[in-house]
């Protein structure tokens, strides 16, 4: 299939389209999407992305089809991981849940437009010096190293520290004002014209996300270096990655072992890489500047690796100890919540049955091990409160309901 200008621009219209469609129809009025909502977008994101690595099968072109479709799951995966970041910097900042999802889509649109100008970028180095695979190569395994030796020792500083660093700039250098203004980015307090927190916000995810670049751009030049595929594969894994979130937010939480897929999925890369470089050698001090006769890695391969690792990795971390143990004390808390969000005039039906749930989810948290508590939760405190507070206005339900009170 031959990649024409023509293809690009319809191909970036299409795109372009999609994200202005996300703005005018879903972020521009701030609202929290209901689960329905959220399913039937991320299906029709997803299967949009999926019907697009079908046109090249039809086309008869298999090769690029394939490594379409390895590099969107590849960058899917390392995009779900970008959001737990973008979690973490808009609690910091207390973006109200209703704002969220803007939030995100700055991020998104700001991920796109960086991403893209890093792969021509890349494509540039890599015409003029293919042995730019030898740096992707060693440096996507530096990552997988790093990824892996925190999550093994728990050692996680340097991460937070870099999205840390982020959020102190962002707060310290632009004057801003202390609370939301809406949805605005630019409010005026005594009579200055100041930034709001959502903007803030909306720096910082920005700033960090180039940190992201650095190892999303060289992982997916590891499965192809053709430009176009780079960046279809890459602009379709972030579209629908906001409603994405919000369809199996708690579900994020619950893939305890993300990282180490991640880190499994990176080090491939790094190897099929470092392979492909010394294929095409031009180093003096290697071989003596001879390309060195190995095997590479085909490309249909790295599409059936990169599958079974994401499936060993979700299947591992929903089906684990570690998984199930968060999985209890998520949802002890979750049922306890919305046992002290019931109405006092509550059918008793209804309170009935959201006392079982709180019941069954808060035995099964008490069963969980002292040593995956302190793993799993942050707010141990936070998460005691919630806890006796449901359980303190049970007791004041039976005691209305024995006393035969109703509330007005």
């Amino acid at each position: 299939m031959e990649i024409t200008p023509l293809l690009w621009g319809v191909t970036l219209t299409l795109i372009i389209g999609l994200l202005l469609f996300d703005y005018v129809f879903h972020v521009r009025k701030a609202h929290t999407p209901t689960i329905r909502e959220a399913a039937v977008w991320s299906s029709v994101y997803i299967g949009i992305a999926l019907v697009f690595g079908l046109i090249f099968f039809a086309a008869g072109d298999h090769q690029h089809a394939v490594e379409y479709y390895a590099g969107y799951l590849t960058e899917k995966a390392l995009s779900v991981d970008n959001l737990f970041v973008f979690l973490v910097i808009m609690a910091s900042f207390k973006v109200p849940r209703e704002y969220q999802q803007k939030v995100l889509l700055f991020g998104i649109t700001f991920a796109l437009i960086s991403r893209t100008a890093f792969i021509f970028l890349g494509a540039a180095i890599i015409e003029r010096w293919s042995d730019v695979f030898y740096l992707f190569g060693l440096a996507l395994l530096l990552v997988a190293g790093q990824q892996l030796r925190g999550e093994l020792t728990g050692d996680k500083d340097g991460k937070d520290e870099a999205d840390n660093i982020m959020i102190r700039l962002a707060t310290r250098v632009l004057p801003s004002s202390e609370e939301y203004d809406g949805d605005r980015l630019v409010t005026r307090v005594d009579g200055r014209r100041l930034m709001t927190p959502m903007l803030l916000v909306m720096v910082a995810i920005g700033a960090t996300d180039l940190l992201f670049a650095f190892d999303s751009i060289p992982a997916i030049f590891g499965l192809t270096q053709e430009p176009y595929i780079v960046f279809t594969a890459t602009a379709f894994s972030l579209m629908g990655l906001r409603q994405l979130y919000f369809l199996i937010d708690g579900l994020l939480d619950r893939l305890v072992y993300l990282s180490f897929g991640l880190a499994a999925i990176l080090g491939f890369i790094g190897v099929k890489l470092i392979l492909h470089a010394l294929h095409e050698n031009n180093l003096p001090f290697v071989n003596e500047g001879q390309n060195v006769p190995i095997q590479e890695i085909p490309t249909l391969v790295s599409l059936a690796v990169i599958v079974v690792i994401l499936a060993v990795t979700v299947a591992v971390s929903l089906l684990s100890p570690k998984g199930r143990a968060l999985r209890a004390l998520q949802n002890a808390e979750r049922y306890a919540y919305r046992y002290t969000m019931l109405a006092e005039d509550a059918p008793e039906e209804q309170r009935q049955a959201a006392a079982e749930r709180m019941d069954r989810w808060t035995s099964a948290a008490e069963r969980v091990s002292e040593k995956h508590r302190d793993d799993l939760l942050d707010h141990k405190d936070r998460y005691s409160a919630i806890i006796r507070e449901a359980y303190e206005a049970r007791s004041a339900a039976e005691a209305r309901r024995r006393s035969g009170h109703r509330p007005h």
